[in-house]
């Protein structure tokens, strides 16, 4: 981990984050518009490769309202082949460069008939149905307690925050409960039978890994997702990645909007 911090710190300089956003499938563009510093994955050493498409694979540095940002243009998935430990491992070399607070976005897909395709839905509280935890293995007390409280993922003060800039854009937001499983197949319409009976109003691959191990570093979270298609069983036809980036691409004005509100109001 100190070999990457290191790098990192040698290529950024002065530079030091904030606020950290990891961009989902398909809203990687916010860091290409705003763009200082660009370091690829490829070149940071001990830090994995995205292979998703949609998922570009660039830590990326800059100035946006007056805030310190550091962005993740792609994420790493457990469905591809790696550990949890490397799916979180961002976060830590996040935490370890001085970000305090921490926005994760996501496609998902909707679950809640109520919520429609390209809509945007602030994360209450999630549920872990990977079958696995991040946090499983020997605990580094430098870093965080043995048995984390799970109580607050999502920081209520960051939520309020994106509910008042929502309004005052004037862009509609939903609240909800966000699951995760671990892909990459698309749930079955049994599926997602069972994670509305649990109470689950959005459900994807991603995000919860990282936001327990955020939460277990002490830092603010807030979770943004980008409801892409509707769940099977409740849209009525079939599911694609393709799908999904085609929502992306029409709720990205809106997504751009409403994160850099957020990041000016924190």
């Amino acid at each position: 981990m100190e070999k990457t911090v290191d790098y990192i710190k040698s290529k950024i300089g002065d530079f030091k984050p904030e606020i950290a956003i990891v961009l989902g499938s398909g809203l990687g563009e916010l860091a290409d518009e705003y763009c200082e510093i660009k370091l690829a994955y490829s070149e940071i050493p001990g830090f994995p490769v995205s292979t998703v498409k949609g998922h570009n694979g660039n830590l990326v540095f800059a100035k946006v309202n007056g805030k310190n940002i550091m962005m993740m243009q792609g994420r790493f998935h457990f469905y591809e082949g790696h550990s949890m430990q490397t799916v979180t491992y961002p976060i830590k070399i996040m935490k370890k460069l001085g970000v305090e607070t921490i926005l994760i976005t996501n496609a998902a897909g909707g679950v809640n008939p109520y919520f429609k395709p390209s809509s945007l839905m602030i994360i209450k509280d999630h549920i872990n149905f990977m079958g696995t935890n991040p946090l499983i293995g020997p605990n580094d007390d430098t870093l965080g307690e043995r048995f984390p409280d799970m109580s607050e993922v999502y920081t209520k003060s960051l939520r309020e925050i994106a509910h008042t800039c929502s309004k005052n854009l004037n862009i509609p937001v939903e609240e909800g409960i966000y699951i995760a499983l671990t892909g990459p197949t698309y749930e079955t319409p049994a599926e997602v039978n069972m994670v509305r009976t649990l109470g689950a109003d959005a459900v994807g691959m991603s995000t919860v890994p990282e936001a327990i191990v955020a939460s277990y570093l002490k830092m603010k979270v807030l979770g943004i997702s980008c409801i892409c298609n509707s769940a099977a069983g409740i849209s009525t036809v079939g599911l694609s990645h393709k799908e999904v980036l085609e929502a992306a691409e029409k709720a990205k004005t809106n997504f751009k909007k409403l994160v850099l509100e957020i990041i000016k109001s924190i």
